[in-house]
């Protein structure tokens, strides 16, 4: 699919997508319950779609009631006792980090052979972690050198760990779900060098509104579980957060190329991007929050560059990229090196496809420099199989000196399959090419 940016003027109020890092952990969170969950404002991307693929491979039943999304794990292989399957039981985590790192914990509870495998990007990203770890709780596992599919095998014994930090904190997630799922008590986890701290916050907030049992957060550096709760499976009911990784790229956009209004996101919500406030800020654009809406304008008098650390929130180095490209002067974002186990490597994937579009950027160690001048050339760029990058293009293209095609335009579907709809409602002129693989 190619996407035709044209140089528009957005207007309008929009509402901000369901976050996928929420609607996740709500999947994981219902499926360890092991009772009937009703989960309002459920998201749709394909990282969406995956979680409930696995749910339902495990025995979950689920379906769309009145557009919420309504789970019953009581017959899922956690609480059904089944200690034998018809035939080998396997999962596919289609191109979700966090699905696989997530869920493959959970699934190592099984005695039963389990194959995990995905899709695309996600075939080549490193698994390395679950080699290291799932065997010190008892889980016997192959991968393929690193890598996917993996063969895991348990069930898992929580016992007292520790474990690196410093890839992702999404490991840590996964693990957080598996000792509340099987009682753990009197163990803890233990991590260094813990990265992307706000979305451990996402994960303990879905834990508890959940009613799972929740460790003491010692620093971040030791999550222990002191002792088991008597959790009696019960109705629970949960709201999807809207996402502000995707209602990042409609703030800059709104930065960019006019005066839009962004309803959905929580100003008190856990997630790592809600950051995307500050360099808004700091650049100088017009934006006036409430608690249920956020206008944000293009200023009369030009946006500046700006500096901002990145480290705890590497998802927004495109759209900060597509920001920095219209600030007059340099812009310096720390946290490059969080990007080389992306959907691409997102560092030198920014700095091509960027500068195809005349906006120089340099890496420098774990900085990463955009040197803005406002002027963005029409041209062809490619979303190198990358969802965030076919959206910072798009964005960057709303201001150009003429069209700019986005190849693999359809990347999108990862995060946020309504984007160019959503541009398009708020003004954008966006043409959609279907194309033909001959």
């Amino acid at each position: 699919m190619q996407a035709i940016i044209q140089p528009s003027i957005l207007k309008g109020t929009i509402q901000a997508p369901a976050s996928k890092s929420s609607m996740q952990r709500a999947c994981a969170a219902a499926l360890v319950s092991g009772g009937k969950s009703i989960i309002k404002n459920p998201g749709h991307s394909n990282d969406d779609k995956a979680a409930l693929g696995i749910l339902k491979a495990l025995g979950c039943e689920w379906s769309m009631v009145n557009g919420e999304l309504v789970v019953d794990s009581s017959k899922s292989f956690l609480n059904s006792q089944l200690t034998t399957y018809n035939s080998q039981l396997a999962v596919n985590c289609g191109e979700s980090g966090l699905g696989i790192r997530m869920f493959a914990p959970i699934l190592a509870l099984s005695k039963e052979e389990i194959i995990i495998n995905g899709e695309g990007s996600l075939l080549n990203r490193p698994m390395d972690f679950f080699d290291e770890v799932l065997p010190q709780l008892g889980v016997k596992i192959i991968s393929n050198n690193g890598k996917l599919p993996l063969k895991i095998k348990g069930p898992l014994t929580p016992k007292n760990i520790e474990i690196d930090g410093s890839l992702s904190s999404q490991f840590l997630t996964g693990l957080l779900f598996v000792y509340a799922a099987s009682n753990a008590e009197n163990v803890s986890i233990k991590v260094n060098n813990l990265k992307s701290k706000p979305y451990i916050d996402l994960t303990l907030k879905v834990m508890r509104d959940f009613g799972l049992n929740v460790p003491e957060n010692k620093n971040y550096e030791e999550f222990y579980f002191s002792s088991t709760t008597n959790h009696k499976p019960q109705t629970i009911n949960y709201t999807v957060e809207g996402d502000w990784s995707g209602g990042a790229f409609l703030l800059v956009a709104g930065a960019v190329a006019g005066n839009i209004t962004v309803k959905g996101l929580d100003i008190n919500s856990t997630q790592a991007d809600k950051k995307i406030i500050e360099s808004l800020k700091d650049c100088g654009c017009n934006i006036f929050i409430q608690d249920d809406k956020i206008e944000v304008s293009n200023p009369l008098i030009g946006m500046r560059g700006f500096y901002f650390d990145a480290t705890d929130c590497p998802d927004l180095f495109p759209p900060l990229v597509s920001l920095a490209a219209y600030c007059e002067g340099e812009t310096i974002i720390k946290g490059a090196s969080r990007l080389t186990h992306k959907e691409s490597n997102r560092a030198l994937t920014l700095q091509e496809e960027f500068s195809k579009m005349g906006v120089e950027i340099k890496l420098q160690k774990d900085e990463m420099i955009i040197k803005g001048t406002g002027k963005i050339k029409g041209t062809t760029v490619h979303s190198r199989h990358d969802h965030r990058i076919a959206m910072a293009c798009a964005v960057a293209a709303l201001k150009a000196e003429g069209e700019v095609m986005i190849d693999d335009a359809e990347a999108i579907n990862k995060s946020y399959p309504d984007f160019y709809e959503h541009l398009q409602q708020l003004g954008a002129t966006v043409q959609i090419n279907q194309l033909i693989n001959k």
